[in-house]
Protein backbone atom coordinates (compact mmCIF):
# COMPACT_ATOMS: atom_id res chain seq x y z
CA UNK A 1 0.00 0.00 0.00
CA UNK A 2 1.21 3.47 -0.82
CA UNK A 3 1.04 4.83 2.71
CA UNK A 4 3.89 7.26 2.07
CA UNK A 5 1.89 9.06 -0.62
CA UNK A 6 -1.22 9.13 1.57
CA UNK A 7 0.87 10.49 4.46
CA UNK A 8 2.18 13.31 2.25
CA UNK A 9 -1.37 14.20 1.30
CA UNK A 10 -2.55 14.10 4.92
CA UNK A 11 0.31 16.36 6.00
CA UNK A 12 -0.53 18.78 3.20
CA UNK A 13 -4.18 18.83 4.23
CA UNK A 14 -3.23 19.39 7.85
CA UNK A 15 -0.94 22.29 6.99
CA UNK A 16 -3.46 23.91 4.66
CA UNK A 17 -6.34 23.54 7.11
CA UNK A 18 -4.32 24.92 10.04
CA UNK A 19 -3.48 28.02 7.98
CA UNK A 20 -7.03 28.87 6.85
CA UNK A 21 -8.25 32.36 7.68
CA UNK A 22 -11.78 33.01 9.02
CA UNK A 23 -12.83 34.31 5.59
CA UNK A 24 -11.43 31.23 3.83
CA UNK A 25 -13.39 28.83 6.03
CA UNK A 26 -16.63 30.32 4.68
CA UNK A 27 -15.52 30.55 1.04
CA UNK A 28 -17.79 28.67 -1.41
CA UNK A 29 -16.22 25.80 -3.37
CA UNK A 30 -17.01 24.49 -6.83
CA UNK A 31 -18.99 21.70 -5.17
CA UNK A 32 -22.57 23.02 -5.16
CA UNK A 33 -23.53 24.46 -1.76
CA UNK A 34 -20.28 23.30 -0.11
CA UNK A 35 -18.13 25.84 1.71
CA UNK A 36 -14.46 25.22 2.48
CA UNK A 37 -15.52 24.27 6.01
CA UNK A 38 -17.90 21.61 4.62
CA UNK A 39 -15.13 20.29 2.37
CA UNK A 40 -12.69 20.09 5.28
CA UNK A 41 -15.30 18.32 7.41
CA UNK A 42 -15.79 15.77 4.62
CA UNK A 43 -12.05 15.06 4.53
CA UNK A 44 -11.29 15.18 8.26
CA UNK A 45 -9.99 11.87 9.69
CA UNK A 46 -12.39 11.82 12.63
CA UNK A 47 -13.34 9.16 15.16
CA UNK A 48 -15.80 7.57 12.72
CA UNK A 49 -12.93 6.93 10.30
CA UNK A 50 -10.88 5.31 13.07
CA UNK A 51 -13.83 3.18 14.19
CA UNK A 52 -14.28 1.97 10.60
CA UNK A 53 -10.59 1.05 10.26
CA UNK A 54 -10.76 -0.86 13.54
CA UNK A 55 -13.85 -2.75 12.44
CA UNK A 56 -14.43 -6.40 11.64
CA UNK A 57 -11.68 -7.90 9.44
CA UNK A 58 -12.34 -10.16 6.47
CA UNK A 59 -9.76 -12.38 4.77
CA UNK A 60 -11.00 -12.28 1.17
CA UNK A 61 -12.72 -8.96 0.41
CA UNK A 62 -14.62 -8.63 -2.84
CA UNK A 63 -13.34 -5.15 -3.76
CA UNK A 64 -9.56 -5.28 -3.99
CA UNK A 65 -8.45 -2.10 -5.78
CA UNK A 66 -9.27 1.57 -5.84
CA UNK A 67 -10.19 1.38 -9.51
CA UNK A 68 -12.71 -1.39 -8.82
CA UNK A 69 -14.12 0.58 -5.88
CA UNK A 70 -14.57 3.73 -7.97
CA UNK A 71 -15.96 1.82 -10.95
CA UNK A 72 -18.71 0.28 -8.83
CA UNK A 73 -19.38 3.44 -6.86
CA UNK A 74 -19.69 5.64 -9.95
CA UNK A 75 -21.60 3.38 -12.30
CA UNK A 76 -24.98 4.75 -13.49
CA UNK A 77 -27.33 4.56 -10.55
CA UNK A 78 -24.41 3.80 -8.23
CA UNK A 79 -23.81 5.14 -4.76
CA UNK A 80 -21.93 8.22 -5.98
CA UNK A 81 -25.20 9.36 -7.55
CA UNK A 82 -27.83 7.99 -5.18
CA UNK A 83 -26.01 9.06 -2.01
CA UNK A 84 -24.69 12.44 -3.20
CA UNK A 85 -27.25 14.45 -1.24
CA UNK A 86 -26.64 12.36 1.89
CA UNK A 87 -22.87 12.88 1.62
CA UNK A 88 -23.35 16.64 1.26
CA UNK A 89 -25.72 16.75 4.23
CA UNK A 90 -23.31 14.72 6.35
CA UNK A 91 -20.43 17.07 5.47
CA UNK A 92 -22.50 20.07 6.46
CA UNK A 93 -23.56 18.44 9.73
CA UNK A 94 -19.98 17.48 10.58
CA UNK A 95 -18.75 20.99 9.81
CA UNK A 96 -20.71 22.51 12.70
CA UNK A 97 -18.03 21.41 15.18
CA UNK A 98 -16.06 24.41 13.91
CA UNK A 99 -12.59 25.14 12.54
CA UNK A 100 -10.59 24.44 15.72
CA UNK A 101 -12.03 20.94 16.14
CA UNK A 102 -11.57 20.16 12.45
CA UNK A 103 -7.93 21.22 12.63
CA UNK A 104 -7.46 18.89 15.63
CA UNK A 105 -8.82 15.94 13.64
CA UNK A 106 -5.99 16.32 11.14
CA UNK A 107 -3.36 16.88 13.84
CA UNK A 108 -4.46 14.15 16.26
CA UNK A 109 -6.58 11.57 14.43
CA UNK A 110 -4.69 11.76 11.12
CA UNK A 111 -1.54 10.06 12.47
CA UNK A 112 -3.66 7.42 14.20
CA UNK A 113 -5.44 6.70 10.90
CA UNK A 114 -2.12 6.26 9.12
CA UNK A 115 -0.85 3.94 11.87
CA UNK A 116 -3.92 1.73 11.45
CA UNK A 117 -3.29 1.48 7.70
CA UNK A 118 0.44 0.75 8.13
CA UNK A 119 -0.36 -2.15 10.45
CA UNK A 120 -2.96 -3.66 8.11
CA UNK A 121 -2.47 -6.46 5.59
CA UNK A 122 -3.17 -4.89 2.16
CA UNK A 123 -5.01 -8.02 1.01
CA UNK A 124 -7.22 -8.22 4.09
CA UNK A 125 -10.28 -6.07 4.34
CA UNK A 126 -13.21 -4.59 6.15
CA UNK A 127 -16.97 -4.72 5.95
CA UNK A 128 -18.19 -1.70 3.97
CA UNK A 129 -21.75 -0.36 4.31
CA UNK A 130 -22.19 0.08 0.54
CA UNK A 131 -19.66 -2.15 -1.24
CA UNK A 132 -19.87 -5.27 0.90
CA UNK A 133 -16.23 -5.91 1.74
CA UNK A 134 -13.17 -3.89 0.67
CA UNK A 135 -9.43 -4.50 0.98
CA UNK A 136 -7.05 -2.16 2.75
CA UNK A 137 -5.32 -1.74 -0.61
CA UNK A 138 -8.55 -0.54 -2.19
CA UNK A 139 -9.24 1.70 0.79
CA UNK A 140 -5.79 3.32 0.63
CA UNK A 141 -6.04 3.86 -3.13
CA UNK A 142 -9.45 5.48 -2.78
CA UNK A 143 -8.29 7.71 0.07
CA UNK A 144 -5.42 8.95 -2.14
CA UNK A 145 -7.86 9.80 -4.93
CA UNK A 146 -10.23 11.55 -2.52
CA UNK A 147 -7.45 13.49 -0.80
CA UNK A 148 -5.95 14.63 -4.10
CA UNK A 149 -9.22 15.47 -5.84
CA UNK A 150 -10.63 17.42 -2.90
CA UNK A 151 -7.32 19.20 -2.39
CA UNK A 152 -7.74 20.45 -5.96
CA UNK A 153 -11.24 21.61 -4.95
CA UNK A 154 -9.71 23.49 -2.00
CA UNK A 155 -7.03 25.07 -4.22
CA UNK A 156 -9.69 26.13 -6.71
CA UNK A 157 -11.55 27.90 -3.90
CA UNK A 158 -8.72 29.67 -2.08
CA UNK A 159 -5.54 29.15 -4.10
CA UNK A 160 -2.27 27.60 -2.99
CA UNK A 161 0.35 25.16 -4.20
CA UNK A 162 -0.50 22.08 -6.24
CA UNK A 163 -1.00 18.76 -4.41
CA UNK A 164 2.11 16.63 -3.84
CA UNK A 165 3.38 15.15 -7.10
CA UNK A 166 3.15 11.50 -5.89
CA UNK A 167 -0.52 12.04 -5.05
CA UNK A 168 -1.22 13.48 -8.49
CA UNK A 169 0.58 10.61 -10.25
CA UNK A 170 -1.06 7.88 -8.20
CA UNK A 171 -4.49 9.45 -8.67
CA UNK A 172 -3.96 9.52 -12.44
CA UNK A 173 -2.98 5.84 -12.38
CA UNK A 174 -6.05 4.84 -10.40
CA UNK A 175 -8.54 6.96 -12.36
CA UNK A 176 -7.20 5.79 -15.72
CA UNK A 177 -7.71 2.20 -14.57
CA UNK A 178 -11.41 2.83 -13.83
CA UNK A 179 -12.31 3.12 -17.52
CA UNK A 180 -12.39 0.15 -19.88
CA UNK A 181 -8.71 -0.19 -20.85
CA UNK A 182 -9.28 -0.57 -24.59
CA UNK A 183 -11.71 2.34 -24.73
CA UNK A 184 -9.31 4.50 -22.71
CA UNK A 185 -6.30 3.72 -24.91
CA UNK A 186 -8.28 4.27 -28.11
CA UNK A 187 -9.54 7.65 -26.85
CA UNK A 188 -6.21 8.75 -25.37
CA UNK A 189 -4.39 8.03 -28.63
CA UNK A 190 -6.99 9.78 -30.79
CA UNK A 191 -8.17 6.57 -32.44
CA UNK A 192 -11.67 6.90 -31.04
CA UNK A 193 -13.97 9.82 -30.23
CA UNK A 194 -16.13 7.73 -27.93
CA UNK A 195 -16.07 9.56 -24.57
CA UNK A 196 -14.54 7.64 -21.67
CA UNK A 197 -14.47 10.48 -19.13
CA UNK A 198 -15.50 11.33 -16.50
CA UNK A 199 -14.98 8.09 -14.60
CA UNK A 200 -16.17 9.45 -11.25
CA UNK A 201 -18.73 11.95 -10.08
Amino acid sequence: MDITTLEQLCLTWGERVAALTPAQWTTPTRLPEWTVQDLVAHMAPDKQVLDFLRGERVESPTVTSGAQWLRIFNEPGGAAHTLADDVAEQAQQCSVIGPEALVRHFAEDGPAMLDELRDADPAAGLVHPVLGTVSFQALTDTMIVEATTHLLDLIDAIGGDAPPEPGLRRTVEILSAVADPVAFIEAATGRSHTPVLPVMR
